[in-house]
């Protein structure tokens, strides 16, 4: 079935008041934390495939996103770059869409409104954003998400702090205009973003990925083993115990630690519209980024612990 720019698979499921849950890659997916959150939820929920872009390379530059190829069952098999559709039955009253979304190089306009069109036509009640992004935070603490609903501050639910100490200002994604305008149709848009330690950069933080699926879990009600990891702590216990090697940045890390710690507390005794002071200069000495670079991190494929 073509619906605009995508080609869906047919017949089409009949989805109960469905949420889509997104990642945009490579854009604000640090430690893949929004595409390893997705993953797991396609595999635990057991999606489906929906569709995608019928001509993909109109908005890709397959030279930057590189097609894989793959065997299965003996055959070999190329797999190219798309805006991947999936679907799944929720645990409760809601169901789900997986939307991969890449930046696109060329014709952004006439991929935003595709992108729009889809979701409209499946009738999608809210649309839901995650990923994740560098920042001035100790891994020793409990990881951070920013939330935000229909562009305000999201409040009452666990795990989430709000929106950053002030509004952003800088470069962006030209894919921002996807949930501006599905708000403006009506359908509720949400982001998600959990605040990752800038000195510590995982091609697959787990932690991270760990953490949004404990906030989705509050927000959807999803079963508890769907973010029960083994993997989750390992990572950072290893930068812990390497941390003895260099007394600089144990430094940096009780700094921010302590930052950490001072913001919490005047978020706790203040009014949330009197702004929190920013953090201190964390510019990393040379030293202790050669000392991150030689650190063996593994990074290898995920897998369902």
């Amino acid at each position: 079935m073509r619906i605009g720019q995508f080609e869906l698979k047919e017949p089409l499921p009949e989805l109960r008041q469905p949420h889509v849950i997104a990642s945009l890659t490579p854009w604000i997916d640090a430690g893949s934390v929004g595409s390893l959150t997705i993953e797991r939820l396609e595999r635990y929920m057991e999606a489906g495939d929906l569709g995608g872009l019928a001509t993909a390379g109109r908005y890709f530059d397959f030279t930057r996103y590189r097609p894989v190829v793959y065997y299965e069952e003996g055959k070999r098999k190329m797999k190219i770059p798309n805006a991947d559709l999936r679907f799944a039955a929720g645990p409760h009253d809601t169901d789900f869409i997986f939307l991969h979304l890449l930046e696109p190089h060329s014709m952004a306009e006439e991929y935003i409104d595709a992108v729009v069109e889809v979701l409209q036509t499946l009738k999608v009640k809210r649309y839901c954003r995650i990923g994740a992004m560098y920042d001035a935070v100790p891994h020793t603490r409990p990881l951070l998400v920013m939330g935000t609903l229909n562009g305000e501050p999201l409040d009452g639910v666990e795990g989430v702090t709000g929106n950053r100490r002030r509004p952003y200002q800088g470069p962006t994604s030209i894919m921002n205009l996807v949930g501006e305008r599905l708000t403006e149709s009506g359908i509720d848009s949400m982001m998600l973003m959990c605040r990752l330690p800038h000195y510590v950069e995982l091609e697959a933080d787990f932690a991270g990925r760990t953490k949004m699926l404990q906030v989705l879990s509050s927000i959807y009600g999803f079963p508890p083993e769907y973010a029960q990891s083994q993997r989750d702590t390992q990572q950072y216990e290893r930068v812990t115990s390497e941390m003895g090697r260099n007394p600089q940045i144990k430094s940096l890390v009780e700094r921010l630690e302590s930052d950490y710690d001072a913001r919490l507390a005047r978020r706790k005794g203040e009014s949330s519209e009197e702004p929190a002071a920013e953090p201190r200069s964390t510019e990393l000495p040379a030293s202790v980024e050669q000392f991150l670079r030689e650190l063996d991190m593994p990074s290898g494929p995920d897998s369902p612990n």
